[in-house]
């Protein structure tokens, strides 16, 4: 289970996200809906275990993420990402971005990878540079790296901001099916509203209230 809890970000005096608390039951697709600076982003990165909150706690099952903060090997086993911006290693054939996933997991399965890239349509095209694919390669590419330690929580960042609507479905398709073919909690952080219908859970987060200024 996801479990969060009291969480606030601030850089300096500026408070940048005040999250709901909200719990998630493995399985569970969840969307992460708000305005531009309402802190999707922001959220996205506490629950990847990568930008320690101000406040508040974040669960995955039982352990915390932050007491202790947990290290790369721990965060690689168990979450996966998808970024806006999808940071393919383009030096990399699709197939040694995920054996790179993996051995930072320090779980390598060749067999594994590669099976789930034909999974999601790349069988022919494993061995090809991120810049020899499609976008749509792409990004089937990124959800794979990010599903191939087989994750207990799945996380994307706007998926479909880039895309039109029918490639949007496919986007979202795709990660719930493959979410679900791992049994793996799926949070999308967007502000598409296409996205809210095919999520049967919604986080709403507001934009926080700018800072008041002492006369």
């Amino acid at each position: 289970m996801l479990t969060v809890r009291s969480l606030t970000h601030r850089y300096g005096d500026v408070t940048v996200l005040t999250a709901p608390d909200f719990a998630l039951v493995p399985g569970e697709h969840a969307v992460l809906l708000g305005p531009s600076g309402s802190g999707k982003t922001t959220l996205l990165h506490i629950l990847a275990g990568i930008l320690p909150p101000s406040a508040g706690e974040v669960l995955l099952g039982a352990d915390n993420l932050y007491a202790p903060r947990r290290d790369d090997r721990w965060r690689a086993a168990r979450i996966g990402v998808v970024p806006q911006k999808l940071h393919l290693v383009g030096a990399l054939s699709a197939l040694d971005n995920l054996r790179m996933a993996q051995a930072l997991a320090g779980t390598p399965d060749d067999a594994a990878a590669k099976a789930l890239l034909s999974q999601l349509g790349l069988g022919a095209h494993m061995l090809k540079r991120p810049a020899q694919l499609s976008l749509g390669q792409q990004q089937r590419c990124a959800i794979a790296r990010a599903v191939a330690n087989r994750p207990r929580l799945l996380l994307a960042d706007e998926p479909t901001s880039a895309l039109d609507t029918a490639n949007a479905t496919v986007a979202i398709d795709l990660l719930v099916a493959t979410a679900d073919a791992c049994g793996a909690t799926l949070v999308v952080a967007t502000h598409d509203e296409r996205v809210r219908a095919r999520l049967a859970r919604l986080i709403s987060l507001q934009a926080p209230a700018p800072a008041s200024v002492a006369a």
